[in-house]
């Protein structure tokens, strides 16, 4: 028998069972602190796209003592990392540049209005309205004056955002390239399009800002889950208490409909509870006392009493919410290419727009307006927003698309890394099969089928391993009386060794056993059950086989159905096991799949490694031992069920535990690739046109930034389409 270190602890996502709180929650952030520096966080507000959290960044840069800074634009959380108290200066540079900052433990102020929201806009569509009435009622001077007006009222918060901006490193903004092509469209009169201009660009922001509001909406509700105060019960007197004051051992008392504040244990003898918004599950969920529920779930029938057992911060939600701000770190390659050539993007296609309003006059004696608008008309369109928001919008929406359905995804480079995955390899127990095995025969010459039994459990007291468990189990269920075991060992890849009643008891697969020590019909008898798809243990007393017993996990509700849909999307299937050949053979024909029997971790680090140097593969996995071969293959997934390691190590996780999500996650993954790549063909294709169009002097300005709001406009409504999926 295997008996790998792979302590199960109670599991962090299956049916969202929580983990008991042993030690104070962990800081919020998925990043420890450098040596030498605290860290401080907050959360801004008004950021409207991924452009807004480089603004911020590069504002940061510049500030002494500041050793760090990241910014998750899903939860709009900054992080920054300094070796001196840097609040007050970073308060300052973020404030300068027209975002608000917000400690972590405050609440968001409310939402204005719609309509107080949209006033500037209102004010210059307005503005805009009256001055193309009067240029078209006769009063042509009047409304020429009306335009001048109009441009200067909508440019004043842009150019003095556009000034704050370049004093705090970011020179090259696009409220820059705005205020630069407003004014020079007013120096060469044409003052309509200038107003235009600035009318376009604050609608392009308005449906900036929606489209990232609906990005982030996924999370906001996942935050939202948790209520702001709980009902203790303490001396038989309810009192509302703040969540950051409950703690393990409080009990707690939540109404009909009401949500889970904690991670907590069901007192009363059961219920229902609605765990949709965090499993994807429609159906509620019954809990008998005893059994633990996931802080956010909802109490669907009955007042209940429940025992806390999560910290502060540390509730099954705030771990997905760490998950997430990690994720944010992992960005995918094509994003970061773009976030690059966008910072020399700007500079060169203003560059080239000077070059193309100058050099005609000055070479070849044409007429300098003409240019000069074609100029003006070139920097609007090389404006990079489109570009810029192509890639994150669409990573956002898949990432939150996934997550409707139960999958977590650590990133964009975890989810662009799933879409080429064309191979998957499985771990057995726990993955494929249940992960509760049951003992299924005991066979001992003398036919004391309770003493070998108790023998063998007496050994497995205390391990967390499966097949332990399941001895342990069935030793309970015959009402066995149990010996003490000591000088317990675990043997490495082999089994465990303990003294028990004077005799020396070895627990082991019957492969790993010494030379000599089965015969030839006992042989048969095991060779015989492997077969049959059992795992064998074999039990030995001071170096003598005692006697055998056979185990049989069974296999998840789903797995056939999950093998099927990878192989219909050409993804191949392998099991990696350190069960015995023929055991695992018996579960691999009953899938389809190929397999790899009697691996130790090491050896499944190498076979993954074999794997993924033919294509591109994913390990899914559960326990400890599996970590090393997720980190060996191009994406580790972890099951929900898994192991604390497990889910930390992987790139991806199956928080509802289903298997058939697995096939959804990388065909959402291949959607968002597919995704990308039209919003950068729309984003440049666009501009291509318009290019062309301006220098043969077809369009205008107007036109030009018309072509970049609708370029945005297009990318954002492609990325949405997404987020239908996570519907479905």
């Amino acid at each position: 028998m295997t008996h790998p270190a792979d302590g199960k602890k109670v599991p962090q996502f299956a049916h969202l069972t929580p983990r008991p709180a042993t030690a104070p929650a962990a800081p919020p952030d998925a990043r420890p602190p450098e040596p030498g520096t605290t860290r401080y966080s907050w959360y801004i507000d008004g950021m409207d796209c991924p452009a807004c959290a480089r603004k911020v960044e590069n504002a940061l840069r510049p500030i002494e003592g500041v050793h760090h800074t990241q910014i998750a634009f899903a939860s709009e959380k900054l992080t920054v990392d300094a070796t001196r108290d840097v609040r007050e200066a970073v308060s300052e540079a973020v404030t300068r540049i027209g975002f608000t900052l917000r400690d972590t433990g405050t609440t968001p102020a409310p939402e204005p209005a719609p309509w107080r929201a949209q006033l500037p806009l209102i004010l210059l569509a307005l503005m805009m309205a009256i001055s193309w009435l009067l240029s078209h009622s006769g009063a042509t001077q009047a409304g020429e004056l009306a335009f001048i007006v109009t441009t200067l009222v909508g440019l004043w918060p842009i150019a003095t955002k556009a000034l704050r901006l370049i004093r705090s490193g970011n020179p090259f903004a696009i409220e820059t390239l705005m205020s630069v092509a407003a004014i020079g469209a007013l120096f060469i009169g044409a003052t309509a399009e200038a107003a235009m201009v600035l009318l376009l660009f604050l609608i392009g922001e308005r449906l900036e800002s929606w489209a990232a509001n609906r990005a982030r909406r996924g999370v906001s509700a996942l935050v939202a889950l948790k209520p702001e105060t709980a009902t203790r019960l303490r001396d038989g007197a309810r009192e509302a208490v703040p969540l950051a004051t409950l703690r393990p051992g409080d009990v707690i008392e939540v109404a009909a409909g009401g949500r889970l504040p904690a991670d907590a244990l069901l007192l009363t003898p059961f219920a229902s509870f609605d765990e949709s918004a965090l499993t994807g599950e429609s159906v509620p969920v019954e809990r008998c006392k005893g059994e633990k529920v996931a802080a956010g779930a909802t109490s669907v029938d009955r007042l209940v009493e429940l025992e806390v057992v999560s910290e502060p911060g540390d509730s099954a939600i705030d771990r997905i919410l760490r998950l997430i701000e990690e994720a944010e770190e992992r960005r995918a390659p094509i994003e970061r290419f773009i976030d690059r050539f966008s910072r020399v993007y700007m500079p060169i296609i203003m560059g080239i727009a000077l070059l193309v309003a100058v050099l005609p006059p000055l070479l070849f004696s044409l007429p300098w307006l003409p240019w000069i608008y074609k100029g003006l008309t070139l920097l609007l369109i090389g404006c990079p927003c489109a570009l810029v928001i192509s890639t994150p919008a669409a990573i956002t929406s898949g990432l939150a698309a996934a997550a409707r359905r139960g999958a977590l995804i650590k990133g964009g480079a975890a989810l662009e890394q799933l879409s080429r995955v064309r191979q998957v390899a499985f771990d057995k127990t726990g993955t494929l099969t249940v992960g509760r095995p049951q003992v299924t025969a005991i066979d001992t010459p003398d036919g004391d089928e309770a003493s070998l039994l108790a023998l063998a459990a007496a050994v497995e007291q205390g391990s967390t391993h499966p097949l332990a468990q399941a001895v342990v189990r069935e030793a309970e269920a015959r009402g066995l009386t149990l010996a003490r075991a000591s000088g317990q060992q675990a043997l490495a890849g082999t089994g465990i060794e303990a003294q028990v009643d004077g005799q020396r008891v070895l627990l082991a697969a019957p492969g790993k056993l010494p030379a000599g020590i089965t015969d030839a019909v006992r042989q048969a008898r095991i060779e015989a059950r492997e077969a049959a798809g059992q795992t064998v243990i074999a039990v030995v007393v001071d170096g003598a086989l005692r006697g055998i017993l056979a185990l049989r996990d069974t296999l998840r509700d789903d797995a056939h159905q999950a093998v099927a849909a990878l192989s219909a999307l050409g993804v191949q299937g392998v099991m990696l096991t350190g069960d015995n050949p023929r055991a695992a053979a018996a579960i691999a024909s009953e899938l389809g799949l190929a397999y790899r029997a009697g691996l130790l971790p090491e050896d499944k680090v190498a076979a993954v490694a074999a794997l993924n140097r033919d294509a591109p593969l994913a390990m899914v996995g559960d326990g400890i031992n599996d970590a090393p071969a997720m980190k060996a293959a191009t994406l580790g997934v972890a099951m929900g069920s898994g192991t604390d390691v497990a889910l930390e190590t992987a790139d991806a996780a199956l928080t509802h535990n289903r298997l058939t999500g697995l096939a959804e996650m990388i065909a959402l993954a291949r959607a968002t690739h597919l995704n990308i790549r039209q919003n950068i063909a729309i984003a440049l294709g666009l501009k291509g046109i318009f290019l062309v169009t301006t220098l043969l002097g077809i369009t205008g300005l107007w036109l030009a930034v018309l072509a970049d709001t609708g370029a945005t406009v297009l990318v954002t409504a492609n990325a949405l389409r997404l987020l239908r999926r996570g519907k479905e």
